[in-house]
């Protein structure tokens, strides 16, 4: 009597993102067909980067995945394998941007001007996330879709790497923050370094940590009503 083998559930199995959605559109005469993700939403520093890559699916490289689930060789050996075979373009919102407007209308804003600056202009784009974005052509929000769709997921790598290398590099010009090893993120080492330093420029001061780091105004008038000290011999 020969016995079946058992089946691992279905959750245990990892979930990988497929160039399925991409090819339906395709079917369809749906051409050019883009994917855009950000990096940056949840740091207390620089800016949000977002990106916008149009596979090509001849040449669409292998292990391309959530670049959460990547280290940092593989998101950089990705990367430079997306940039040779894709259409790619990013886009910055900054820390400026992201005080006036909030951080999720300056991702908004970053994910529709990347996708804009494509050198060829799609007429479909998958963004991740709830929210779709005036990309100038259709649009379909796809939650968890760095996991699910291609080519999000080579997007969700290129502003990962792309964000990582512009930290290394105010790693460099603000010495003693560690942004070149947490990248702006919330981490002891951080917060260590603004409570003996004080934020920089590129601290995002309406994020709750940084403001209660910033020195509380008094107004005028209150300090007109404070008793005067007394005057020493």
């Amino acid at each position: 009597m020969s016995r079946t083998a058992a089946r691992l559930p279905l959750d245990d199995a990892e979930m990988r993102p497929t160039f399925r959605r991409e090819r339906r559109a395709i079917n369809q005469g749906i051409w050019p067909v883009a994917g855009c993700d950000e990096a940056g939403r949840g740091p207390l520093a620089g800016p949000v980067v977002a990106a916008a890559v149009v596979l090509d699916p001849k040449r669409i490289p292998r292990g391309l995945n959530d670049s959460k689930k990547l280290d940092r060789e593989e998101r950089e050996a990705l990367y430079l394998k997306i940039c040779a075979s894709a259409q790619v373009a990013v886009a910055f919102g900054s820390t400026a941007r992201i005080e006036r407007d909030n951080i999720l209308q300056a991702s908004l804003w970053a994910l529709a001007r990347a996708v804009r600056a494509l050198p060829v202009k799609p007429k479909l784009v998958f963004v991740d996330g709830r929210d779709r974005i005036d990309a100038g052509c259709d649009c379909q929000a796809v939650i968890s879709g760095d996991a699910l769709v291609l080519s999000i997921a080579a997007a969700s790598i290129v502003a990962k790497v792309t964000r990582d290398r512009l930290m290394m590099r105010l790693g460099l010009a603000h010495p003693g923050y560690g942004f070149e090893r947490h990248m702006g993120y919330s981490v002891p080492e951080h917060f260590a370094a603004l409570a003996r330093l004080g934020p920089t420029i590129h601290h995002r001061r309406s994020f709750a940590p940084i403001a209660a780091c910033m020195p509380v105004a008094v107004p005028d008038e209150v300090e007109s009503r404070l008793p005067l000290r007394a005057a020493r011999d």
